[in-house]
């Protein structure tokens, strides 16, 4: 069994109608529903970057933002198992129609596009990872988160994303599509104040599906009573305990 230990420092999270931790547990406890409300771009960004951020990445933003400021060094895993998937396709269907892709459409929809502006717009020089998790789901950026602790880093921020696929791609027999975009940051220290948790990993097989579905069962957690959440696939699962 692998077991971490961790500290909750801070967190922020970003679906359609909820920005805030009292939108959030208001959602959790069935008095709050999500709407179809696109994402701002929070101040902290500079207005001309504003102009080059999607959806999905002004939802990242808008998570973040609760977790990080401007010229705060800390290192970050950023994990998304579509990434910016709309736009992509996107740039698929201008292919397949024979018309000239755009440069800028192609770098900013590139897997780690979001990270890149990230670190430019709160000037965090520190490592930044990338994961495209599959399987293993939200677990795969606590396995880093975990590892960067263990080797001396006071604090990691976590920042997990995902946006609805298009109609094209076919979901069957996998559970990958969610219900609405999500963007969910999340501050961790080895230790020092905060909600005490523990992550682990078991032998039981579960289908909880992967990261797009997952973000919003984390959400949950969060915000509500529960001592545990647990999430897995067929092969073995994960858990995230309150200490």
């Amino acid at each position: 069994m692998i077991v971490s230990d961790f500290v909750l420092r801070d967190w922020g999270a970003w679906a359609p109608g909820l920005s805030s931790p009292d939108d959030w547990r208001a959602w959790s406890a069935g008095q709050k529903s999500m709407t179809t409300e696109p994402p701002v771009a929070p101040a902290s960004v500079p207005k001309m970057l504003q102009r080059r951020l999607s959806q999905l990445a002004k939802a990242v933003f808008h998570a973040a933002d609760r977790c990080i400021k401007a010229g705060e060094q800390v290192p970050t895993v950023f994990s998304s198992t579509h990434g910016e998937i709309g736009k992509s396709f996107q740039m698929l269907k201008t292919i397949g129609a024979g018309e000239e892709l755009s440069p800028t459409a192609f770098s900013l929809g590139v897997h780690n596009a979001i990270s890149g502006l990230f670190s430019i717009v709160y000037g965090n020089r520190q490592e930044i990872t990338v994961l495209a998790p599959g399987r293993e789901g939200m677990a795969a950026a606590f396995i880093e988160a975990a590892g960067m602790l263990s080797e001396g880093r006071d604090e990691v921020l976590l920042v997990l994303y995902d946006e609805v696929l298009p109609d094209f791609f076919p979901f069957a027999p996998f559970r990958l599509n969610a219900d609405a975009p999500c963007a969910l940051a999340l501050k961790i220290a080895a230790a020092g104040p905060g909600l005490a948790m523990r992550f682990c990993r078991s032998p039981e097989a579960r289908d909880d599906g992967e990261q797009p579905v997952q973000l919003l069962a984390l959400a949950r957690f969060l915000v509500s009573s529960d001592e545990s959440l647990i999430l897995g696939n067929p092969g073995h699962s994960w858990s995230w305990h309150k200490r």
